[in-house]
């Protein structure tokens, strides 16, 4: 799917043409290079319309029907659409879509479930794991006493022997299930027997593969977890925040957990664009959509190890890919930089069991802009010039590629 738009930068231009060249480079620059990473999408011209809309002036702490503000009956409107909207998609008994962030999402979890010291099983870093799921430099390592569990040395995937062990080794108070970088479906039904075996709450952070939920082309947590944080940007296409699903026990404290407790005022503009983008996920054309992103993700994998990169897991059931350009003499960020050299964005990570870093994508935001099956094979064998070094000739022909699967049609 080809999104189109007119973007409306004349206003601004007369207004303020520094910020206007600023803007105009930032759409030039998404239009002309190959956007893969992992983390980022485009949105449709119908959120973008939100997003700028006069919900940005309104100020309004608290929950429709109790507002600290005035003049929030069109604000009360908006959110409760985009509720409903986002319970009807992923058949959830309550969502909260007042979160700024994932990590803010994640946050109010821990917030509503946990206290400062109570004990935490989740992804390690090393092989995955969010800041959020207990990095010293982030809150959750510094509030809360984090054990990490980490995959299968040979086949890359979640050691569910090892989650059990160490959950009956040190009873967690609650469990997180999810990753920035695993590229299979994690078994929600075998994290949530682990969790009632010690009496654990299950956390999902879904963040990455909750627009698949949404297209049903990946399993969904929301049965099994006691609470589901997600974005809404990434594969969802919508604009840049959180969100949390759960029952309706947990309404309540949810709702507490991210106002007042960790949040202020919410931001009316991005709710109405979270709802679009839910009432936009729940069309048919969506799921053909999602659909496509994973198999995209699956001829690119295959590709890319043709190519001699050693594709963690061996592939991917979702939008996202992780491999290690080691057998190509390169490690993570030098095959990083040459691919953005030559007009190629992704990111870096961690892989596991080893101190080199691999890297990073995925196929949601060149599937947003149409491209299919023979496109991802276009793509690896421009990996394979760009590595080369030939940085000219390659970014000549991502823009070519580009030119024929634009992100915006002005």
């Amino acid at each position: 799917m080809t999104v189109t738009t007119d973007l409306p930068t004349d206003l601004l231009r007369r207004q303020d043409p520094q910020m206007a060249d600023v803007l105009a480079g930032e759409r030039q620059r998404q239009a002309t290079t190959l956007q893969l990473i992992a983390a980022e999408n485009f949105t449709s011209p119908a959120v973008l319309a939100a997003l700028g809309s006069p919900l940005a002036n309104k100020y309004a702490e608290g929950y429709p029907g109790a507002r600290h503000h005035g003049g929030c009956e069109y604000a009360d409107l908006a959110e409760r659409v985009a509720v409903e909207r986002a319970k009807a998609l992923f058949g959830a008994e309550h969502a909260n879509v007042q979160a700024h962030s994932g990590s803010s999402a994640v946050l109010a979890a821990y917030a509503a479930l946990l206290r400062p010291g109570d004990t935490v099983l989740a992804m390690g870093l090393p092989y995955g794991g969010h800041l959020t799921h207990g990095s010293p430099a982030n809150f959750s390592g510094r509030w809360f006493d984090f054990v990490g569990y980490g995959v299968d040395a040979e086949s890359g995937l979640i050691d569910y022997e090892q989650v059990q062990q160490l959950a009956h080794a040190h009873r967690p108070k609650a469990i997180v299930c999810g990753s920035i970088s695993y590229s299979r479906h994690p078994e929600y039904s075998a994290f949530r027997e682990i969790a009632d075996e010690v009496g654990a709450y299950l956390i999902a952070d879904a963040a990455h593969p909750i627009g698949l939920v949404a297209g049903a082309a990946a399993p969904s947590p929301v049965p099994y977890a006691d609470l589901v944080c997600a974005t809404t940007h990434k594969v969802l296409r919508g604009p840049r925040g959180g969100m949390i699903l759960c029952g309706r026990e947990f309404a309540e404290r949810v709702d507490r957990a991210v106002f007042p407790f960790t949040q202020g005022g919410a931001q009316m503009h991005t709710i109405a664009a979270k709802a679009v983008a839910f009432g936009e996920a729940a069309a048919p054309a969506f799921t053909t959509y999602a659909h496509r992103v994973v198999s995209n993700a699956r001829e690119l994998a295959g590709a890319l190890e043709d190519l001699g990169f050693a594709v963690t897991t061996g592939g991917t059931d979702t939008h996202l890919i992780t491999a290690d350009p080691a057998p190509l003499g390169l490690d993570g960020p030098a095959a990083r930089g040459l691919l953005a050299a030559a007009g190629i964005v992704l990111d870096t990570c961690a892989l596991p069991y080893g101190d080199q870093r691999g890297i990073r994508l995925g196929t949601a935001a060149v599937t947003t802009q149409g491209m299919g099956e023979g496109e991802m094979l276009r793509i690896a064998a421009l990996f394979a010039s760009a590595l080369r070094g030939e940085a000219a000739k390659t970014r000549a022909e991502v823009g070519e590629l580009t030119f024929e699967f634009p992100p915006y049609s002005a």
